[in-house]
């Protein structure tokens, strides 16, 4: 552990972790699934069943590129790809692990289900951890959402540099607000979420209404009066602490399970901590501060780059035009220009990103709502024309280009095709 911190400390540690400058060049991927038995997806999976799945895979060099295998609360399974130079190479590269993933599943007789929401079931916490019982239980106090999210969700999200310094279509604070003007738009074209217990949920992506519904000041996107550090670190010194590490170790407290309680005092947030709201609480350090930052989840988390987080998951190669997408969206010059202005009617009265009711009516409706429809249409048109001035491969071109001819030309995403599937049972 490091020394106790201060306010103005935390503050300057915040704004320079979080967004590390530079000419933006890299691109990474983080590919979540919902595991489920072949012949059943209603089984609910043993912890012992997913350790022997993952067994081979997760020794040294098992994975051909290098990808990182961790798994979620609920026995989800998630694949990070190392950054890599290019989107050609990060597409190859987690191409080749997904490969390598999905063949030790199916040799346990277990399939990776890409949906944002598991539609069949509710399955058990997984994970004993002292980190997932608190957090389990911060949620708990406020409804059913946490344990949702924790349990039965599954995303896609694409990592990409901050950006320089400068205050053009490379630097950070117009990435920062790219990011979140392209971001609703992306929650309507992938909305992969509209089952839960067999039955709609009346949205297209109920991964996306879950998140919503949950803690406001973690998981959604901070206020834009500022420049972005300052906006950022405020957001994240305002948000409420989800776990002390070891607060109660020292005195021998356990869990229901016998781990360690991680539990923190309700409503104390990060600066409250540091101001020692809560007496008798030893002082927060800058470890405290790092792992605080690991357990907020808004759509955009700035985290030395930017991890866009509001994407569902999508059913086998589904992964790859959502990630040519974003990342082409924002690192082709032309096509950051041009994806502003696409969104510009998703920002009422001139505000300079699109409000909490945008990204609702994305979740609920989807690109069939005629303002992001729109802009859905326009950021595809916008990425195809910049893939086609690139060296990009003809196979991810035409990727793109299959998916904006079945789904965003005609309003539709690939929740309307579990819905449709269910209208013919």
């Amino acid at each position: 552990m490091t020394a106790d911190l201060l306010e103005d400390e935390a503050e300057a540690h915040v704004r320079g972790v979080c967004f590390k400058t530079g000419p933006p060049a890299r691109t990474g991927v983080e590919l979540e699934w919902l595991v489920h038995d072949r012949s059943d997806p209603r089984i609910v999976m043993t912890a012992d069943r997913l350790d022997a799945a993952l067994a081979p895979v997760e020794v040294p060099g098992a994975m051909p590129r290098g990808s990182r295998i961790t798994r979620e609360p609920g026995g989800q399974v998630e694949l990070s790809s190392p950054p890599a130079d290019s989107l050609t190479e990060c597409v190859e590269a987690m191409a080749a692990d997904v490969a390598a993933l999905r063949e030790a599943m199916d040799r346990a007789g277990l399939v990776l289900t890409g949906r944002g929401l598991d539609p069949y079931r509710t399955p058990p916490r997984l994970l004993d951890d002292p980190r997932y019982a608190a957090m389990e239980g911060f949620f708990d106090r406020e409804g059913p959402w946490g344990r949702t999210m924790m349990r039965r969700t599954a995303s896609l999200q694409v990592n990409l540099d901050s950006g320089d310094d400068s205050r053009s279509v490379t630097g950070y604070r117009r990435r920062w607000e790219l990011a979140h003007r392209i971001g609703p738009v992306l929650v309507a074209a992938f909305a992969n979420s509209p089952l839960s217990d067999g039955r709609p949920t009346g949205w297209v992506s109920t991964r996306q209404a879950t998140w919503a519904a949950m803690d406001p000041g973690r998981t959604r996107a901070p206020g834009h009066d500022q420049e972005p550090r300052a906006a950022w670190a405020r957001y994240a010194l305002d948000a409420r602490v989800l776990c002390v590490r070891g607060a109660a170790d020292a005195e021998g407290a356990r869990g229901a399970a016998g781990a360690a309680d991680w539990s923190a005092p309700p409503g104390l947030t990060f600066r409250g901590w540091l101001r020692g709201a809560v007496p008798g609480l030893r002082r927060p350090t800058t470890d405290d501060l790092d792992y605080h930052l690991s357990t907020l989840f808004p759509p955009v988390r700035p985290r030395g780059w930017l991890e866009l987080r509001m994407t569902d998951a999508q059913d086998g190669d589904g992964w790859v035009v959502p990630t040519v997408l974003t990342a082409t969206l924002l690192d082709d010059p032309v096509a950051a220009d041009a994806a502003f202005a696409a969104t510009e009617s998703l920002c009422p009265d001139g505000q300079p990103l699109p409000p909490d009711e945008v990204w609702r009516r994305a979740a609920r409706v989807g690109p069939a709502d005629p303002d992001l429809g729109k802009a859905v249409r326009s950021c595809f048109t916008v990425a195809e024309s910049a893939l086609a001035r690139s060296d990009a491969p003809a196979a991810l071109r035409a990727a793109v280009a299959g998916f904006a001819e079945r789904y965003a030309d005609r309003g539709r995403c690939p929740a309307h095709d579990q819905l449709d599937a269910l209208s013919r049972v």
